[in-house]
């Protein structure tokens, strides 16, 4: 099929457009031009992992100003599993958000007439698809000007999707996340027009021409701390719990992606074209990540609002990739990014399960909540597979994912005894703190005796498309967990390589 990447990318912008320039006839039909316009590239992106398991990338040329600028795409066994996942989880989250936004809609913009409020509903939709545009894009681009740009996408339909439909000061939130992106994507460029002075070249094919360069050290660097803001690695964190608490829940799996994607990143532009000069990062970015687990499910464990429970154990999970990345062995690494793709599955359920429990009952403190599970089974059910995916239990990919990461920081952690040994100690160690506020959070929120003033209202689970998919996300996970060679066989052919 000609240009299919390039269709990957564009056809949710045309979507977008369609949706917004025919509000008139368009109403509630929004929602279902996203999934089927998603629906379509995910389609797409499986007959390119086709091409990808016989071992032909996928390369397509767009020059824009000769050598200097070129818009080209490349599919390989590297970026073709993180964008059909992240794919994937848009179309499922696209399905979820009908309901949530116009429950959203009516709470928010109540007083208003029915055509104000469509407004706002076709609004989210198109806004929304900008999402799986930047993902596709920081994904598939071979440039690293193009990369910056489809990074500094994804703040902007964030901005303002949290400022219409978001929550506690919803304007304040939206400009916080936007500063810290732009924030990270300018370390991010500085390092990439420094990359371009030594090579000449911003292709990222390009960038192993620094290896044992005086100033790769530092251009590596300001690559880091970019992408540690986006990763929300400490002290870099600060505005995770509020933008991830705040933001209507419809898009909290998005926002998971958007920071874990930074794991992708620094696979791609650093690890990968310079595994030499990246050594000297291994242990303090471990350590790095490491007292982020820690910190992270300690401040999770502390949190009373359901919401900012979900939010605080983003920090947490997402060092766990970064953990087996830095490690640097190839069984790490390519554990790392298959915790990435389990992650952010498991957290799309498990927030966006918190998002049923606010739209059903209007209440965000766990400690009006209890007992829910006989009014709600499916949410509970819901609940418990994303408690189980984030901890790393059986039959869901993560527990695979966690093996296969795990067993490369070991040997990495015999290598640099004693403190590497430590850290990897220390490391799966933390994984009991995830097991204990996901499962106690659990017991606090559908066990014992329902609430008095639960019990008079009509509490039930929500409408079948705002649960059926996450379940069909769980059944992806399930699935990997059981045949993890589908994506492990395509991160090989990169990472085993180095």
């Amino acid at each position: 099929m000609p240009h299919v990447l390039l269709q990957i990318i564009i056809v949710p912008i045309i979507a977008s457009f369609l949706i917004l320039f025919s509000r008139p006839i368009m109403g509630r039909k929004a929602g279902w031009i996203a999934v089927a316009s998603l629906v379509y590239t995910s389609v797409l992106l499986c007959l390119v992992g086709l091409n990808i398991y016989q071992g032909i990338p996928i390369y397509e040329e767009y020059p824009l100003i000769g050598n200097f600028m070129k818009f080209d795409l490349m599919a390989d066994g590297l970026s073709l599993p993180i964008a059909l996942i992240i794919n994937l989880i848009c179309v499922v989250l696209a399905l979820y958000s009908m309901h949530y936004v116009e429950h959203r809609v009516d709470i928010l913009y109540g007083t208003a007439d029915d055509n104000t409020k469509r407004k706002y509903y076709i609004r989210f939709f198109s806004l929304y698809l900008l999402f799986p545009t930047g993902f596709a894009g920081v994904c598939l681009t071979t440039n690293l000007l193009a990369m910056y740009f489809f990074l500094e996408l994804l703040p902007i339909p964030l901005y303002f999707i949290m400022a219409y439909f978001g929550y506690r000061d919803r304007v304040r939130v939206a400009l916080m996340c936007l500063m810290w992106g732009v924030i990270g994507a300018s370390f991010f460029l500085v390092g990439a027009v420094l990359t371009y002075v030594q090579t000449g070249s911003f292709q990222i094919a390009d960038i192993h021409l620094l290896a044992g360069n005086p100033m790769v050290f530092w251009i590596i660097l300001l690559f880091l701390i970019g992408l540690a803001t986006k990763l929300a690695i400490f002290p870099l964190h600060v505005w995770m719990p509020w933008v991830h608490a705040e933001h209507p829940t419809c898009i909290a799996g998005l926002l998971a992606v958007y920071a874990n994607i930074g794991a992708y990143v620094l696979m791609r532009i650093i690890i990968v074209p310079l595994p030499g000069d990246f050594k000297v990062f291994t242990l303090p970015l471990m350590i790095m990540a490491l007292i982020t687990m820690v910190y992270g499910s300690l401040l999770t464990m502390a949190q009373t609002d359901v919401k900012r429970l979900a939010a605080c154990s983003t920090i947490s999970q997402i060092s766990y990739s970064i953990l087996g990345l830095a490690a640097a062995t190839t069984i790490s690494m390519e554990g790392g990014m298959f915790f990435f793709l389990s992650h952010i599955m498991g957290k799309t359920i498990f927030f966006s399960t918190a998002g049923i429990l606010v739209y059903v009952t209007g209440i965000r403190d766990m400690r009006q909540m209890g007992g829910l599970a006989s009014r709600m089974p499916i949410t509970a059910l819901l609940w418990l597979i994303g408690a189980m995916m984030l901890s790393g239990f059986p039959p869901f990919s993560s527990f695979a994912a966690e093996w296969i990461m795990f067993t490369g920081i070991f040997s990495f952690g015999v290598v640099t005894i004693p403190l590497g040994l430590i850290v990897a100690i220390l490391g799966v160690s933390a994984i009991i703190l995830t097991i204990s506020y996901t499962f106690w959070s659990m017991k606090r929120i559908f066990f014992g005796p329902l609430q008095p003033h639960l019990a008079k209202k009509n509490i039930k689970d929500p409408p079948l498309t705002m649960s059926v998919p996450l379940l069909f996300l769980a059944i992806v996970s399930l699935m990997l967990c059981i045949y993890p060679s589908i994506v492990l066989d395509l991160f090989h052919q990169i990472i085993g390589k180095l």
